[in-house]
């Protein structure tokens, strides 16, 4: 370790300071003790894809950044065995749950003692949310698809306030250039794993929908190895939502994380749970966590100061931060956006049958894409989704997306003292999206239809999300750069940014875009550090 680095780590030690045995009962008393500490250029919170952007970019800008995490480090071993899997989970998959999810092909429920899992599930009101957790935060359990929007969808979301000339020429390019994410080769396309993605492609073709291949952030050579048997069998086995022991996904931990690490101007502490932003005096912001074990035991409070506070701890744990703050009056200046406009990205898992051999043995995580765009009830966009579970050779499920309305809202809730998000499952709007969804599914089983084969949609559910957006908007919470209104020196450049629906897309790419472009502004106008 360097000498930049222990200095570093000394200087973090000096802007900490602890409250072991006490709680934080009036911003008065957290204000007599959080002067005492030396504020910190900029705090980072999560390490997902808007926090690893941050915390790269800061760090480039020769900021000191302390980039705060809930979860642990996972960190790949040579035994290939860092993740749980879908067909063995264990503690190691749900977040401080008692028994296993059976989510997305899992198994039946199984007890397990409740630990620092990789992925939390949010039962929240009329929809579950499922966010990663860990360094990494939700590049940990993606699919890993590198998905940009077209020009229409995407005015559609933000109302042409946002170029998207601006962010097709430069901050889409920007974060390809850090993940490097390509399709899926031909010769990998043309293994049996990836049967089901050719039987989808050639659907497509029939109905004269567009499909095409989509932009993976997998190494490659790694899923090679995986057919060969000289990896553990990960991507090709329908592995994604625990992680993937083989090493094939470029989770942000191995690339953006890495590399603003290698800076020596970011620290990273791991187990560290944020639970209150209060407003300080003269001093910014001060950031109380918990330090956690991993078995979430609770081993002192620690208080940071900054006066600019990055939030990305995803749309769910930076709107309710916000939505806390905001009731308790640690934040009062909050205005009324705080909490709005949030969207399940128009989330759908289906199911169809009746099709030409589709293996049971199903490679991902994802591959393909077919874009009903010109839908007349909404744009909707399906990829074929792998099943391991699946004993069916004639089955294809497929994760859907649209655009609709942001009608989610987040509400403190006094007698728990926390957060709950509504979701209206039957708002006619969203009733809608459901049935735009369907309708896709109709134009190609009408379209594949033949004397052979006579495929049909057996069931198709949005009651889960993988991807939540919004809760803290550009422009209306925010200003177009991510600066919370009523704070100087607080931002949001997560997926609560995006008001419900990344443009018929997966989100990465846009939220990693997104927060470039913000991250970008602050650097330059905000005189972080100075």
């Amino acid at each position: 370790m360097n000498s930049h680095r222990i200095s570093r780590r000394r200087f973090l030690k000096s802007a900490a300071f602890t409250l072991a045995g006490y709680a934080i009962s009036n911003a008065d008393f957290l204000c007599s003790l959080a002067t005492r500490s030396e504020p910190i250029d900029a705090i980072v919170i999560g390490s997902g894809f808007g926090g690893a952007v941050a915390a790269l970019r800061l760090a480039q800008a020769g900021i000191h950044t302390l980039l705060l995490e809930r979860g642990r480090r996972w960190i790949l071993t040579e035994e290939q065995n860092t993740f749980s899997t879908l067909r063995t989970p264990d503690s190691r998959s749900w977040w401080l749950n008692s028994s296993s999810v059976p989510i997305f092909g899992g198994i039946e429920p199984l007890a397990i003692y409740a630990h620092t899992g990789i992925v939390e599930i949010l039962a929240e009101k009329g929809i579950v949310v499922l966010a990663g957790a860990g360094v990494g935060g939700g590049s940990l359990v993606y699919s890993a698809v590198t998905y940009q929007p077209t020009r229409a969808n995407f005015d559609r979301v933000f109302q042409q306030a946002i170029s998207y000339d601006e962010m097709a020429r430069v901050y889409y390019p920007r974060v390809r250039s850090i993940l490097k994410p390509s399709p899926i080769p031909a010769d990998i396309l043309a293994s049996d794993y990836y049967r089901l993605t050719r039987v989808f492609l050639e659907e497509a073709a029939n109905a004269g929908l567009p499909g095409k291949l989509l932009d993976m952030n997998l190494d490659w050579d790694v899923v090679r190895q995986e057919i060969t048997g000289e990896r553990v069998p990960s991507a090709i086995a329908g592995e994604f939502l625990y992680g993937n022991n083989s090493g094939c996904k470029n989770s942000v931990d191995r690339n953006y994380l890495l590399q603003a690490e290698q800076t020596g101007f970011v620290e990273i502490l791991p187990l560290h749970v944020v639970t209150d932003i209060y407003e300080m005096p003269e001093s910014g912001y001060a950031v109380v966590c918990n330090q956690i074990d991993e078995d979430a035991n609770v081993l002192q409070k620690v208080i940071f100061t900054s006066k600019h506070v990055f939030l990305a701890a995803g749309s769910m744990g930076t709107t309710k931060l916000l939505v806390k703050a905001k009731v308790k009056g640690t934040l009062p200046k909050l205005n009324d956006a705080i909490g709005n406009f949030w969207g399940n990205n128009a989330d759908t898992l289906g199911l169809q049958v009746g099709l030409p051999a589709t293996n049971p043995s199903q490679g991902g995580p994802l591959s393909a894409v077919v874009e009903d765009h010109t839908n007349p009830l909404a744009p909707i966009a399906l990829q074929p989704f792998p099943f391991w579970k699946e004993t069916q050779q004639d089955h294809l499920y497929l994760l859907g997306f649209g655009i609709g309305s942001p009608k989610g809202k987040f509400l403190f809730n006094p007698l728990t003292d926390s957060v709950q998000l509504t979701w209206p499952l039957l708002d006619p709007e969203i009733v809608q999206l459901r049935q735009a969804t369907l309708k896709t599914y109709q134009t190609l089983n009408q379209a594949n239809t033949n004397s052979t084969y006579q495929p049909k949609t057996a069931h198709v559910l949005d009651e889960v999300t993988l991807h939540p957006l919004g809760g803290a908007v550009l422009g209306k919470a925010c200003d177009f750069y991510g600066r919370v209104k009523g704070y100087k020196g607080l931002y949001v450049v997560d997926g609560a940014m995006i008001p419900g629906y990344a443009g018929c897309v997966n989100p990465s790419l846009t939220i990693a875009a997104l927060a470039e472009r913000c991250v970008e502004r602050i650097i330059a106008e905000d005189n972080i550090g100075k």
